[in-house]
């Protein structure tokens, strides 16, 4: 059943390391500034989620992603894609875009590369098909996304 779409939907910050689910017509927000957003949403339903997730790299070499971060940000993936299953009456089209902001330099992109990877798996291995993948290097922006159209804008912070 499809709710109706408000020409001002209700807005929800998402700060890094959170997520949130909606079942109505909102608009998710993030700044987008050494982190990443994976946007899901149905096509045919209304439903979306947004996982808002830092870049960390530690080590010697910052180009190193710990286990232990690489584990905390497939836990947090997990726990979304399993809440947002959970709100959908029934995953008529699952849909997944993929927006980041990294630090600019080899090292940074070499980490946010292998993190950006994983996450591209686990959703494909949840049957979320991406469809768009976003990253800009250096440069924050704000990320706005409207689930019930599909809609992801990155704009300048």
């Amino acid at each position: 059943m499809r709710g109706v779409l408000h020409p001002d939907p209700r807005r929800v910050e998402v700060p890094p390391d959170h997520f949130d689910v909606a079942s109505d017509d909102v608009l998710f927000s993030a700044l987008l500034d050494g982190t990443l957003a994976v946007c899901l949403y149905d096509a045919v339903e209304e439903h979306g989620a947004l996982l808002h997730l830092r870049f960390i790299a530690r080590g010697a070499n910052q180009g190193d992603v710990t286990d232990r971060t690489l584990a905390s940000d497939l836990l947090l993936l997990d726990r979304c894609v399993e809440g947002f299953r959970d709100a959908m009456e029934r995953g008529v089209d699952v849909q997944g875009k993929i927006a980041a902001s990294i630090e600019s330099g080899e090292p940074a992109r070499q980490a946010a590369a292998a993190v950006l990877a994983l996450i591209g798996e686990y959703l494909i291995d949840a049957g979320v098909r991406i469809v768009s993948h976003e990253v800009e290097y250096g440069v924050a922006r704000r990320l706005r996304f409207r689930p019930s159209m599909g809609q992801l804008r990155l704009d300048p912070a």
